[in-house]
C-alpha cells in the first residue's frame, strides 16, 4: 500500500515509522527541508520538499494514486484543505490531524461529511481519554477495550508480595475469563508459555471478559486505596484542561497548576466552579506541599517538557503522592521513566499513530493498541474464509511464538481460547504480537495475503 504523509514533525515521524514497519511504501512531504532530515536519515521512506496543501503537489507521480493520504502538520486548516485536495485528485482515504477541540466535539460530523476526511485524530483528546480510562481502573497501568467492548486488556505491575509471582503459568490459577498474555521485563517484551512465570517488577498484560477483568484487577489495588477523589494536574494544555473537565463531571476534586497566567485565566473560565486553577511553577516544593500534593490520589504531569514532567513526578512521589502519570514526547524516555518509579507513562504520539495504523489495517485489523513504546501490539483481526487458522484446532497449527491468540468473539459472545479451540471465518480475534510480527501474524488469518 502506498501512503502519503504531509508533515514531518514528531507525529508524522512516528506514523511513518509504524507504517514502514508494516512494509508499506511511504512518502513524507514537508515544505521545510530541515524537518525531513530525521525521516530521511533513519527511515526507509521517500521524502519530498513541497507544500502538501498545493494542487501542484497532488499531481506529483509519487502522490497521485496513493491509497491513503495523511495530513498531520501543526495547522488544522492546512490538514483539512490537504485532505480535500487529495480526495479531489482521486485518493480514496484521507486522515487529518485536528487539534482544535471545538472542531472535534462540536463540528466533527460536519467536517467528516463536508471536508472529505475519513478519520480525524486529535492526539490531545486521545491522550486525555486514555488517562481517564486508566484513572477509572485504579490498579491499571494501561487498559483498552476490543471487539466493541466485549474484550478488555489490562496491564498491571507485579508486586514483590504478589501471589501470582514465581509460579509457572501452566500451574497458575487465573479466574475464568482471564488470560495472561504478555510480560514486559528488563525492557523486553515476552509472549509467555506454560513454563514462563511472572517476577516481581514485571509489567503483566492480561486479557479477558470486562467483568472478569474488573474483578481480577481489584486484586492489584492496595488495601488502603480509596475511591479517586483528588487529582492534581500540572500543565493546563489541551490534555490537562480536557482531562480536568472529564474528572470534574464525575465529582473528582481537580486542582491544576500552570505557570502561564493567560492560560490560567482561560482554563479557569471553562472549569466547573469547584475546579481550582493555580498560577505557579510545578517544580516549586513549597507550592506542591501547600496545595496538598501529599494527599493527592494522582498527580498528572502534562507540561511540554519531558524532563520537567519527570522531575515533577519524582517530587510528587517523594512528597507522598500515591500515583503519578507522566506525558512524554520522546518515546525513547519511556523505559527510563518507568524504572525510576513513575507509575504510568503516556505518549499522545504513539496513541495517535496507533489510531492511524488501525485505520490503514481496517480490511482485517479493526483495532490496534500499541504497547510499551511499540515493543508489541494488541491486534484485533477478523478470520477470513480460507484462512490457515480456520477450521483447525489451535494446538495443531504450530503457530509462531511471535504472537498469541488471546480471545475471540463469535456471534457477539466472547471466549478465551485453549489448544482445542477451533476458529471459524468471521470470528473477531484478538492477538498479542511482538514488534514487527503483526503482518506475519495477520496472514494466518487471511489478511494481507
Amino acid at each position: 500500500m502506498r501512503i502519503v504523509i504531509v508533515g514531518a514533525g514528531k507525529l508524522g515521524y512516528t506514523i511513518a515509522e509504524l507504517l514502514t514497519g508494516d512494509k508499506h511504501s511511504v512518502v513524507v512531504i514537508d515544505k521545510d527541508a530541515s524537518q525531513l532530515t530525521a525521516v530521511k536519515d533513519t527511515l526507509d521512506v521517500m521524502t519530498m520538499v513541497a507544500n502538501g496543501a498545493s494542487p501542484v503537489t497532488m499531481d506529483d507521480p509519487e502522490v497521485e494514486g496513493a491509497d491513503v493520504f495523511i495530513a498531520v502538520t501543526e495547522v488544522d486548516e492546512v490538514n483539512l484543505i490537504a485532505c480535500i485536495l487529495a480526495k479531489k485528485h482521486g485518493i480514496k482515504h484521507t486522515i487529518a490531524r485536528v487539534r482544535d477541540m471545538q472542531f472535534i466535539t462540536e463540528a466533527g460530523d460536519y467536517l467528516r461529511e463536508n471536508f472529505d476526511t475519513d478519520l480525524m485524530i486529535n492526539p490531545e483528546l486521545i491522550a486525555a481519554n486514555e488517562i481517564f480510562r486508566i484513572l477509572m481502573t485504579p490498579a491499571a497501568l494501561n487498559v483498552d477495550d476490543f471487539a466493541e467492548g466485549k474484550v478488555r486488556l489490562f496491564e498491571a505491575k507485579i508486586k514483590s508480595d504478589s501471589k501470582l509471582a514465581n509460579i509457572p503459568l501452566k500451574e497458575l490459577k487465573l479466574p475464568t475469563g482471564v488470560l495472561a498474555g504478555l510480560i514486559f521485563r528488563d525492557r523486553q517484551m515476552i509472549i509467555p508459555h506454560g513454563d514462563d512465570f511472572f517476577q516481581p517488577g514485571d509489567n503483566a498484560y492480561f486479557i479477558g471478559f470486562p467483568g472478569a477483568i474488573e474483578k481480577f484487577s481489584s486484586k492489584f489495588v492496595r488495601r488502603d486505596s480509596k475511591k479517586l477523589e483528588r487529582v492534581m494536574i500540572v500543565g493546563a494544555g489541551r490534555i490537562g484542561r480536557t482531562l480536568a473537565i472529564m474528572l470534574s463531571e464525575l465529582g473528582v476534586s481537580v486542582k491544576i497548576i500552570e505557570k502561564n497566567p493567560e492560560v490560567c485565566r482561560e482554563v479557569a473560565g471553562i472549569l466547573p466552579d469547584d475546579g481550582i486553577v493555580l498560577y505557579g511553577d510545578g517544580t516549586n516544593l513549597d507550592l506542591l506541599v501547600r496545595e496538598g500534593v501529599t494527599n493527592a490520589d494522582v498527580v498528572v504531569c502534562l507540561t511540554e517538557d519531558d524532563k520537567l514532567n519527570l522531575m515533577i513526578a519524582l517530587l510528587a512521589k517523594h512528597l507522598g503522592a500515591k500515583k503519578t502519570i507522566v506525558r512524554i514526547y520522546r518515546t525513547e524516555y519511556a523505559d527510563l521513566i518507568e524504572t525510576v518509579g513513575i507509575d504510568v507513562v503516556i505518549s499522545a504520539r504513539l496513541l495517535s499513530a496507533g489510531e492511524v495504523l488501525a485505520f490503514v489495517r481496517r480490511g482485517g485489523g479493526a483495532r490496534v493498541s500499541i504497547l510499551e513504546g511499540a515493543k508489541a501490539e494488541a491486534v484485533e483481526v477478523i478470520v477470513r474464509e480460507g484462512a490457515e487458522v480456520a477450521g483447525k484446532k489451535l494446538m495443531e497449527l504450530k503457530l509462531p511464538k511471535s504472537f498469541l491468540v488471546c480471545a475471540y468473539v463469535r456471534n457477539k459472545v466472547a471466549a478465551i481460547p485453549n489448544g482445542h479451540t477451533i476458529l471459524l471465518p468471521g470470528d473477531r480475534t484478538i492477538l498479542f504480537c511482538l514488534r514487527g510480527h503483526a503482518q506475519e501474524a495477520m496472514k494466518y488469518f487471511g489478511v494481507g495475503d
